[in-house]
Order: C-alpha cells, then sequence, then structure tokens
C-alpha cells in the first residue's frame, strides 16, 4: 500500500490556527465595538443637536410671547390708571363747588338794610397717598377739599348795628349753604363791626362773615 505524504499539512494547521487565533478574534470585535460605539456616539450627537435646536426654536418663541405680554400688561396697567384718573375728574366735577349756584343763593338770603358789598371764595385741594399693598396696584391719591367764604357788608338800617345778626342768621338758615356748610360754628363774624360811618348821608357800618365748610375728600 503506497504511503502519501502531504507535505503541505504543516502550512494548513499553521493558517488554521491563525484563523482561530484569539487576539485577532479580540482585535475584531474591538474594532466592531469601537465602530459601534462611533455610530451611537454620532447618532446621539445628532439628536442632542435637533433637540438644541427645537429647544432654541421653543425659547424664542416664548421669548416672543413673553415679550408680547409684558407689553400688554403695560398696556393695561396704562388704561387702569387712566379710568381710574377719570373716575376720580368725573368725581370732582360731579361734586365741584358751583360759583354760579353760590350767587343764586346768596340773592335769596337778604335782610332788609343790609348790603353785600364783597364776597371771596377761597378753594384748596391738598393731596394725600393712600398707603400701598405689596403686589397689588398702587392706589389713586385723595384730594381734600378746602373752603372758606367771606362776605363783607354794610348795614344801612335805622340804627346800624342792628342787622348784623339777622344777616348773619339767614346766610346760616339758607337751605342751599345749610347743606354745604359745616354743622357747627358755620357762620361767624370775622370781627366786631366798624364804627358808625356815612356815605350821601347814610350812617352804616361795615361787618364781614366767614362761612366755614367741612372738608371733603375727593
Amino acid at each position: 500500500m503506497p504511503i502519501r505524504i502531504n507535505l503541505l499539512a504543516e502550512e494548513r494547521v499553521a493558517e488554521e490556527m491563525r484563523r482561530k487565533d484569539p487576539v485577532k478574534r479580540a482585535i475584531f470585535i474591538g474594532i466592531s465595538l469601537v465602530a459601534v460605539a462611533l455610530m451611537i456616539g454620532a447618532w446621539r450627537v445628532t439628536a442632542a443637536l435637533l433637540v438644541n435646536e427645537k429647544m432654541d426654536t421653543v425659547q424664542t418663541q416664548i421669548d416672543s410671547k413673553t415679550n408680547a405680554f409684558q407689553k400688554a400688561d403695560v398696556n393695561l396697567k396704562k388704561i387702569a390708571s387712566i379710568r381710574i384718573k377719570l373716575t376720580q375728574l368725573e368725581k370732582l366735577q360731579a361734586a365741584r363747588f358751583l360759583q354760579g349756584n353760590l350767587l343764586n343763593a346768596l340773592q335769596m338770603a337778604t335782610v332788609d338794610g343790609v348790603q353785600l358789598t364783597h364776597w371771596r371764595m377761597q378753594q384748596s385741594y391738598a393731596l394725600s397717598q393712600p398707603e400701598t399693598v405689596p403686589g397689588k396696584p398702587a392706589p389713586p391719591p385723595t384730594a381734600v377739599e378746602r373752603k372758606w367764604l367771606r362776605l363783607e357788608a354794610r348795614d344801612f338800617s335805622s340804627n346800624p348795628g342792628d342787622q348784623v345778626q339777622k344777616f348773619k342768621d339767614a346766610i346760616g338758615r339758607q337751605p342751599y349753604l345749610q347743606s354745604l356748610l359745616s354743622k357747627t360754628n358755620a357762620v361767624q363774624l370775622a370781627g366786631p363791626p366798624s364804627g358808625i360811618l356815612t356815605d350821601i348821608g347814610r350812617p352804616y357800618v361795615n361787618f364781614s362773615l366767614d362761612c366755614n365748610f367741612p372738608d371733603v375728600s375727593r
């Protein structure tokens, strides 16, 4: 029986061993893992970029709406302030002291022998700011109206001076003035009547009355 000798068997064994070399297999697996990791990393970076871009878009929209809200809030506060001022002006107009009504009332408060020569009206307004509450709009300032009226007259009666008290009482009882004057010390003599004076042969005395009004908040 012939003997066959395979001269390439040794090389084949060597080749087979090289193929089954664990180091090469480890290198191959490592390279594969690195490639997979790079792909995952690239995917995550891409996803992160897309998310950041979306976040930037959403933030831009939020900023835009925030600016619009702030402008609207400022405008609403201005409107509220204007409405408050308008309301205060309407209240002031409705409750203001009318000089025409005063003159009409003085015409109805007459006494024989007494002539009204001068009248002087003073009006002033003092502003006060109410306390503010944190987190709430500041309330509008309050205006305190103060009024004062002085009447200067002459008593030409047969006995000058006798009609001074009657004229004082007539002013205090006049319905329109009575509704506005203070409840106490409404009408007072500003001082004692003057001495007897003469005008075109008629004796008279001068006297002055102060009419006091309560302070009114507007």
